[in-house]
């Protein structure tokens, strides 16, 4: 009935069981040697109790089920950390932080977690720039220098997580090499472009320089900075007018803003930037658009463009700021419809007239954007097609976030005011005047009734002509990823290889298509991310900050030539078809280059030779106007066909004080044109003469041409043909001399004939008048038989005259013998000058010409006019 004796059944155990006492069977378990944790963590065993009926032999014990005993080690805190190395050493490259320099590791050998694991690490020398995390990775705090300290020697120690810390510190060295500094090499931070030069790179030497860093891939961002050029970036400088035709547009388009003129008056108190035709408006202007300019009735389809560039509402409440806007004139304050930006919301405001709609109806349209108020050039279109209105904002269409619906307005015959910058209140106010004015700058608003705009055209109409290019695209490689924003001026690329890179940035260049590009310096930046292998971000390259220096285009002189005077019968200026007013007009352009030379002192300077170039360039306009009395409609008009202007880029208009061709085309479309210009006036009684002035203008009035001036004479002779026969001989010489002028030839000989010559001839012809009046009679009837032979030998001078010329006077000095008695002795005297001049002087027959030239214009200055028509028939007889 006792317990004898515990067995435990095992190898070598280290425990022994005892039996404390027999009688309750309570036992005890004890080592039997020490246990050490670090050799065995833990025991498991079985143990059996026996009772005491044993025999002599043992064999006779019972014994008792087997129980598991299993037992765990609890560790002591007896070993402390020690590092794996006895020194730590690393290299740094100066002025660069790390992330990590170097790692140190530490280790305890007690056997649990609590005193076996590292739990911090702890730098134990003191000032010195670096800092250590648990893990044992070592860091720089601040950018080391080379010159400050070549070498850094620290001293770390660890610690466990019982917070016994390492018996011996280790010793970290830390070197400094100095910098190879990464970045882009071989640069001109200055890029020259000469207009015309086309497309130049901007970086044809440049390569990075990574300091032998393990590069995965380089991301570079080329950005070409132009906001502050024009608006936003260089533009055609044209008209809206003109642009609109350039681009395809619908015609019709109604210029809000043009340049100030005697037409378009209502601009002239603007503040305005001549150049680019901008207009900036202070919050203290308006300007009323005159009546009839624009339609009263818009119908449901119309378009609204311009460029705006706005800026954040000043004071706390921001006002509405009018930028179109139609209200009552008088009486009242409705608002018809207006474009205005409120709290940098652009609204759209349409409201109907009750015959038009008399149910509640869409009138406020409002669009949220950022670039309403960002200070930079946008454009803008607003299509309305009623009740849908859409917003085309730098080609970008956006839809209305917001819809306002609202009665429509009952109908008055209040007269309306359009105006710019501000809204006109014209009631519900003392004295009637301008409210909610615009601050910002506005340019090419024009308004399209019945019309709707495309998404190509808008794109036309705002496209830059200046931008960033890439020369030869197929040679840039498989590994270069490129993209540019819509106007070209930021370019993003990206690549693996260094190489590619460098090649693909070497090919990327400036462009500026324009003819006559604005003047002045465009910036460049060029940043570049680089990462490497298992990095994020491993070395920094430094922006790039180099700028393009646009220069100033060679300024082009537009000269028209042409027949400058010309007279003919009055038949003809009331035929159907009129008078081709500008049959062999003529628009040449010229530039004036100087000879570069290397040598640069004053003299040299002065004496270079200056070069004439011909150039081809575009015309945007081409006036020709009335000069003096406007033409009267009922009497007089000019005239175009209009299938003239086909396949052309160009329009016209009319009115009693010209005719006026723009368009953006060629100087040789606008010389076709101008040749079929036509002049009629079928109340030509009144009439004797009209004067026209021709001006042609590039750029809408940068590049202005001479004034060329035309007058025509309107004869009301009886006998027309032998009229345009005289005056053709006229003007011939007057027509060669500005066509030769830049030869020098003929005008040498005009201008070689002495006035007392002339005085010398004439008193030998009175001398002997009386003598030969009845010779010179039957001379001139058998002058059609005589005169080649007797002007075959001596025409020596550059200037013959057709025999046809010298006998066209035999009919109309008979048909002035009989009716004109009086007149015949004068004539007979210009008669026998002519043939005594013939004969005493055939070797200077062509001054004589010269001399009746002379005299010709003299006797139609000072004399009536049917007096000088006869006087110049029988002159150039």
């Amino acid at each position: 009935g006792e317990i004898c004796a515990f067995k435990i059944h095992g190898q070598e155990m280290p425990f022994e069981a005892v039996v404390l006492n027999k009688t309750s069977g309570e036992g005890r378990l004890r080592a039997k040697s020490p246990i050490d944790c670090e050799l065995q963590k833990e025991y498991t065993f079985i143990i059996q109790a026996y009772d005491c009926g044993s025999g002599p032999g043992g064999t006779n014990w019972k014994k008792s089920h087997k129980a598991v005993v299993h037992i765990q080690v609890k560790d002591v805190n007896e070993f402390s950390p020690a590092f794996k190395e006895s020194v730590y050493r690393a290299t740094v490259t100066e002025g660069k932080i790390y992330d990590s320099i170097l790692q140190v590791e530490a280790i305890d050998e007690d056997c649990s977690p609590q005193y076996s694991q590292i739990c911090n690490y702890e730098i134990v020398t003191t000032d010195v720039p670096f800092a250590i995390d648990r893990n044992g990775n070592i860091r720089n705090t601040e950018k080391l220098s080379y010159d400050k300290q070549h070498q850094y020697e620290i001293m770390v120690t660890a610690f466990d997580c019982g917070q016994k810390h390492a018996t011996e510190d280790v010793l970290v060295r830390v070197s400094v090499k100095p910098v190879c500094k990464p970045g882009w090499q071989d640069w001109n931070k200055r890029i020259e472009y000469r207009p015309g030069s086309g497309s130049i790179p901007l970086f044809p030497s440049i390569h990075l320089e990574t300091c032998d860093g393990p590069v995965s891939s380089i991301h570079t961002t080329i950005e070409l900075q132009t906001n502050y050029i024009g608006k936003g970036c260089d533009r055609e400088t044209y008209s809206e007018k003109s642009l609109q035709k350039l681009c395809g547009a619908s015609s019709g388009a109604i210029d809000l803003l043009p340049s100030p003129s005697t037409t378009t008056n209502w601009t002239a108190g603007l503040l305005m930037d001549s150049n680019d035709i901008i207009f900036k408006f202070d919050g203290k202007q308006g300007a009323k658009i005159p009546d009839g300019i624009v339609p009263k009735n818009l119908t449901d389809q119309f378009t609204i463009t311009l460029w705006m560039k706005h800026g954040p509402s000043p004071g706390l409440r921001a006002e509405k700021e009018t930028i179109l806007c139609n209200s009552d004139k008088t009486e009242m304050n409705r608002h018809h419809y207006a474009l205005y930006v409120h709290n940098c919301r652009l609204v759209f405001l349409l409201r109907k007239d009750f015959d038009q709609a008399d149910t509640f109806r869409p009138a406020e349209f409002h669009w949220k954007l950022d670039q309403i108020c960002d200070k930079e050039w946008h454009y803008y279109v607003v299509n309305v097609e009623f009740p849908v209105v859409t917003l085309y904002m730098d080609g970008t269409t956006y839809e209305p976030y917001l819809v306002t619906n609202d009665w429509p307005i009952h109908p008055s015959h209040i007269a309306m005011q359009l105006t710019v910058g501000a809204c006109w209140q014209g009631g519900e106010v003392t004295k009637p005047r301008f409210a909610q004015y615009f601050h910002g700058s506005l340019a090419s608003l024009t308004i399209r009734p019945g019309k709707i705009e495309s998404q190509k055209v808008i794109s036309c109409l705002q496209a830059c002509k200046e931008g960033l290019d890439i020369n030869s695209l197929e040679s840039l490689g498989q590994g270069i990823k490129y993209h540019f924003n819509p106007s070209q001026s930021v370019l993003v690329m990206e690549g693996d290889d260094i190489e590619n890179i460098n090649q693909a940035l070497r090919k990327v260049s400036y462009i500026n298509s324009r003819q006559f590009p604005t003047a002045g310096v465009r910036r460049l930046k060029v940043s570049s991310k680089v990462q490497c292998f298992g990095e994020d971000v491993c070395i920094s390259i430094p922006d790039i900050d180099a700028y393009v220096m646009v220069f100033q285009a060679n300024e082009p002189k537009i000269t028209i030539s042409g027949m400058d005077h010309f007279a003919r019968p009055a038949a003809q200026f009331e035929s159907e078809r009129g008078v081709i007013l500008l049959p062999d007009i003529r628009i040449v352009s010229t530039v004036t280059k100087m000879e570069h030379s290397l040598d640069f002192n004053e003299h040299d300077r002065a004496n270079k030779p200056v070069v004439v170039e011909e150039m081809l360039h575009n015309l945007d306009f081409c006036d020709v106007l009335v000069i003096g009395a406007e033409l009267d409609p009922e009497q007089e008009c000019l005239e175009l066909d209009r299938g003239e202007l086909q396949g052309k880029h160009l329009d016209a208009t009319n009115s009693t004080a010209g005719y006026s061709i723009y368009g953006v085309d060629s100087m040789f479309n606008y010389e076709q044109v101008l040749r079929q210009l036509r002049y009629r006036s079928w109340g030509t009684a009144a009439t004797s003469d009209r004067k026209f002035r021709v001006k042609c203008s590039e750029l809408n009035g940068r590049y202005t041409s001479n004034e060329f001036n035309l007058e025509v004479n309107i004869l009301h002779s009886s006998n027309s043909n032998f009229m345009d026969h005289v005056n053709h001989m006229i003007v011939q010489p007057q027509f060669l001399q500005s066509v030769q002028q830049p030869e020098g030839s003929v005008s040498a000989v005009h201008n070689s004939v002495v006035p007392s010559v002339a005085t010398i001839v004439i008193i030998i012809c009175v001398s002997i008048l009386v003598c030969v009046v009845t010779l010179g009679v039957y001379r001139l009837r058998t002058a059609q038989r005589h005169s080649p032979a007797e002007h075959e030998g001596s025409k020596e001078n550059e200037m013959d005259w057709d025999d046809s010329a010298l006998t066209i006077t035999v009919n109309p000095m008979e048909k002035y013998e009989k009716p004109h008695q009086t007149e015949e002795e004068s004539e007979e005297e210009d008669i026998d000058d002519e043939e005594e001049d013939t004969t005493s002087a055939e070797s200077d027959e062509s001054e004589e010409e010269e001399e009746e030239e002379e005299e010709e214009e003299v006797i139609v200055q000072k004399g009536d006019k049917q007096n000088a028509t006869r006087q110049e028939q029988l002159e150039w007889d």
